[in-house]
């Protein structure tokens, strides 16, 4: 069974801080270093848009232009975890934010767009209050 688990949602104010966490397990991430994962979120109404991404050995990381500078993406192959520090929260920033793992090949690979994704979280709902 796969299963990746958010947490660490919440409700913050304007200008405040999370730490989503985002933990891997089952067979298929036996070997989870051979998973490039991503950060998305979906705003009510809206469409699911990509927050973050991290290779395979997390020398590569990528984020979308709303959230550079404030929020990142890191990851730690020992213990099949995936994070994502939030700072400067907005109230835009306000989703369901889903983690992904994306098989990946040899090198520094990351992906923006959801289809290229394989397994998903079931959500953690962050609320930024202004």
């Amino acid at each position: 069974q796969v299963q990746l688990v958010e947490s660490g949602g919440g409700l913050v104010q304007a200008g405040g801080s999370l730490r989503l966490s985002c933990a891997t397990s089952g067979r298929t991430f036996s070997t989870f270093s051979l998973y490039a994962m991503g950060w998305f979120r979906q705003a009510p109404g809206k469409e699911r848009e990509f927050v973050a991404g991290i290779s395979r050995n997390g020398g590569s990381t990528d984020y979308a232009d709303s959230v550079k500078g404030r929020f990142t993406i890191s990851r730690d192959n020992a213990k099949n975890m995936v994070y994502l520090q939030m700072n400067s929260l907005k109230p835009e920033d306000t989703a369901v934010y889903y983690c992904a793992a994306a098989i990946a090949g040899v090198g520094n690979y990351y992906y923006t767009t959801s289809g290229r994704y394989n397994y998903w979280g079931q959500g953690t709902q962050v609320t930024v209050s202004s």
